[in-house]
């Protein structure tokens, strides 16, 4: 409670000067009150008994009897409890800012591989990079979301001599029936193409295959050497595949603003460029085989030091491409942020350690743990992977049944339409709430409850408030005063904090936060719906529905930034 803190310093801090304490150290240590009974901030008063060799408990007492305002104080334990006073509070909350960011920022994310179907292995990068995107820009900043499109790895190559090699009589013999594409996806490209992939793969892990694996090399060393030719066989490959891969992704909302290919570094020189400064550094070295690294063993780094940036024949590696990658992308941008599973730490590191020995920034990185599902809880399985449209159907199924039950008086298209948003929406949440670099299960039964920490959750408090509005049928007028019940007052508390979250979920990178603060709005809403009446007996209550009005605006634009469909009903 930034806006608490503000009003409370100069009061405190006169206090403190008073009674003989020096200095401006207890800023850092006012902080939010561990249990909200205690209040909304508090401060220990350990520190100043040394300094004036008092009681930690008669220290606060003299204080608590001194200091005054907006808000109400109390000693307890040696400790100062602040509390806002509800009118004040009343008057922040209708009167807040809620977009003080101006920075423009770069998010990578996703950039999956375009091999295949998107699937469920790749879906917290995509969702929690969106969800970042969605954060920064509902705080102000000005968001561009970055999509690296991998043109030339080995695995674009696989795809591209499998489709120019291999007859869709020669995929089904090799596949043998085992991968069918659901009919659902029948023409669509990614579950199409991806059989192609796997008979390749599949031919690639047998003896004798030697002469294959020599084409498919081939491939992949001219398209790193810039070959023009290559590089369009290879986009007419994986391109239809990208193309269904997005139209996936923007089932659950996600978009991005644009697209950079990994070979664009390679044609225009500045992969060269970038070999010969790096070849200039001090802890430059080469193998025997003729191989260039950089030994970032010289610089602290444990375990692996090598860092191999150029092949003996002269062609770079991926890592170099992403170097090359990164310092275009800070000439775009003031804060760079990379959506990173946790595997890719020991790479992560390499490529900061190499920036830094450049003299260039260092990006922000997010890293992730990966998500599970219980076994037999899909209906839908290609071997190890689920695929993401899959998911979504079976979400939507899920959802349908469960709106189905608690509203029996829709049609069919509402059902399906209320039906897709809190799949959707519920998949997307489940996974937004949990803290990065946890691990976790996915399970239905929680991603679809109405009363649990859901999206449906949030979205019922939502149509609730969207219910009142609906009823009043017209405007609230925000200069309203009234009475400020408990129930109310929570209300009023929490939606104070609306900034501080967002900005705390931005400048930290962690989504979740900011997702269980919006657990925390929908909860304290569903209170106040419960106590505090708009409309009683006819009558309409000025104050409450300002109130309500107020909560439904952050409702819905806080859905919006954690990528919960903010529907009217439900």
């Amino acid at each position: 409670m930034d806006n608490l803190r503000k009003i409370i310093e100069p009061s405190l801090e006169s206090a403190l000067t008073d009674i003989g304490v020096t200095g401006d150290f207890w800023k850092k240590a006012l902080g939010t009150s561990r249990e909200k009974a205690q209040g909304d901030l508090s401060l220990p008063c350990f520190p100043f008994a040394k300094q004036l060799g008092r009681n930690p408990a008669e220290i606060a007492e003299q204080l608590a009897s001194s200091l005054s305002g907006d808000f109400e104080v109390a000693a307890a334990g040696g400790y100062l409890n602040f509390k806002a006073k509800s009118e004040w509070l009343a008057q922040n909350v209708m009167s807040m800012d809620l977009t003080p960011g101006n920075t423009s920022v770069l998010i990578e994310h996703t950039s999956a591989n375009p091999n295949g179907p998107f699937h469920v292995g790749r879906a917290r990068n995509a969702i929690l990079g969106d969800t970042l995107v969605r954060l920064n820009r509902l705080y102000g900043n000005q968001v561009r979301a970055e999509y690296y499109v991998d043109d030339m790895g080995k695995q674009v190559g696989v795809l591209a001599w499998a489709l120019a090699n291999l007859s869709k009589e020669r995929v089904d013999d090799i596949l043998n029936d085992a991968d069918n594409i659901n009919p659902r996806w029948a023409g669509k490209k990614d579950h199409e193409t991806v059989r192609w992939y796997q008979a390749a793969q599949s031919i690639r892990s047998n003896e004798g295959a030697e002469d294959i694996e020599a084409a498919i090399g081939k491939l992949v060393h001219a398209s790193e050497h810039g070959d023009d030719v290559v590089l369009a066989q290879f986009e007419q490959a994986y391109k239809p595949v990208l193309d269904g891969m997005l139209e996936t992704l923007s089932r659950l909302g996600i978009e991005f603003d644009t697209f950079t290919k990994e070979s664009e570094f390679v044609v225009n020189g500045t992969v060269s460029a970038l070999m010969e400064r790096l070849e200039s550094l001090e802890i430059h070295g080469v193998a025997d085989n003729g191989a260039h690294f950089l030994d970032l063993g010289q610089r602290g780094l444990k375990g692996k030091t090598d860092f191999f940036y150029r092949r003996g024949d002269g062609s770079s590696l991926y890592a170099t491409r992403d170097i090359a990658y990164h310092m275009w992308k800070w000439q775009q941008c003031d804060n760079l942020i990379n959506i990173l599973g946790e595997d890719h730490k020991l790479q992560a590191k390499q490529v900061g350690m190499t920036l830094t020995e450049l003299g260039e920034k260092v990006p922000d990185v997010m890293f992730y743990a990966f998500i599970k599902l219980p076994e037999g809880k899909m209906s839908t399985r290609k071997g190890n992977v689920v695929f993401m449209d899959d998911l979504l159907e079976e979400a939507k199924a899920h959802a349908a049944s469960v709106v189905r039950e608690l509203r029996s008086d829709l049609d069919e298209e509402e059902t399906n339409t209320i039906a897709e948003a809190v799949g959707v929406s519920a998949v997307r949440f489940n996974i937004v709430k949990v803290s990065p670099e946890k691990g976790f299960t996915f399970r239905w039964e929680e991603a679809l409850s109405f009363e649990g920490e859901s999206a449906p959750f949030v979205m019922y408090s939502h149509t609730r408030a969207c219910s009142i509005a609906r009823k009043v049928g017209r405007a609230a007028n925000f200069d309203s005063t009234g009475d400020i019940p408990s129930a109310m007052h929570e209300l009023l508390r929490v939606m104070s904090c609306y900034s501080d979250k967002l900005g705390q979920s931005v400048n930290e990178n962690k989504p979740h936060i900011f997702a269980l603060y919006m657990l925390e709005l929908a909860t304290a809403y569903n209170s106040f719906y419960r106590d505090c009446h708009v409309i009683k007996d006819g009558t309409v209550s000025e104050f409450n529905f300002a109130v309500s009005e107020k909560a439904r605006g952050l409702l819905n634009q806080g859905m919006i930034g954690v990528g919960i469909t903010p529907l009217e009903s439900m």
